[in-house]
């Protein structure tokens, strides 16, 4: 896909700020850190539309990038290390789930990993999550490129077993340095956009 204007849109904390003109939306989770918002600015080929951090916790709003009218690339707020306090993690935790239960226009989640590291139990709690919303789900190994590129293939094979292990959810690898695996999940979002 060419993306020819992307913009950044809204941060919202609420529904009354989410944008109003139904189109899909793609939805990103994963812990803080993971490379969500690399991983926009990846897809689109810009440098800076997502502000990424070295700092995890830094989303704290669900941001929505406008991709050509066409659909929103939705980056939710880590979870699994902030500096927030107990109270703002429930206050977000609240509002991430009022939008993944009730929010009609999302059409598919992709949920990130880090390859290197095997699913934390917060990674478990999150898939779960995810699966009792019902909504269609890509499972994303990012940060392919800190891996030996020979052992990329068995690595997603393992994190398939260990978070999906009957398989009916797909899983690619993906990195910001190595553009190769762009195409691929490109070919599988544009089944839901």
């Amino acid at each position: 896909m060419i993306v020819k204007n992307p913009k950044f849109e809204i941060s919202a904390v609420g529904p009354k700020q989410y944008p109003k003109n139904h189109l899909p939306e793609i939805v990103l989770v994963g812990k803080s850190n993971v490379g969500k918002s690399s991983f926009i600015n990846t897809m689109i080929n810009r440098k800076k539309l997502a502000r990424t951090s070295s700092s995890p916790g830094k989303t704290r709003q669900i941001n929505f990038y406008n991709i050509d009218d066409t659909f929103y690339f939705v980056d939710l707020p880590g979870y699994g290390y902030s500096k927030m306090s107990k109270k703002e993690q429930e206050q977000v935790g609240k509002f991430i789930e009022q939008y993944l239960f009730n929010r009609q226009e999302i059409s598919l989640i992709i949920f990130l990993v880090d390859i290197r590291h095997s699913p934390t139990a917060n990674d478990k709690l999150m898939y779960n999550y995810i699966i009792s919303s019902g909504l269609p789900c890509l499972i994303l190994a990012n940060k392919a490129d800190k891996i030996a590129i020979t052992k990329v293939a068995n690595t997603v094979k393992t994190l398939q077993k260990e978070l999906n292990p009957i398989g009916d959810i797909k899983t690619l690898p993906f990195s910001s340095e190595r553009k190769i695996y762009k195409d691929d999940v490109w070919n599988f979002i544009e089944n839901y956009i």
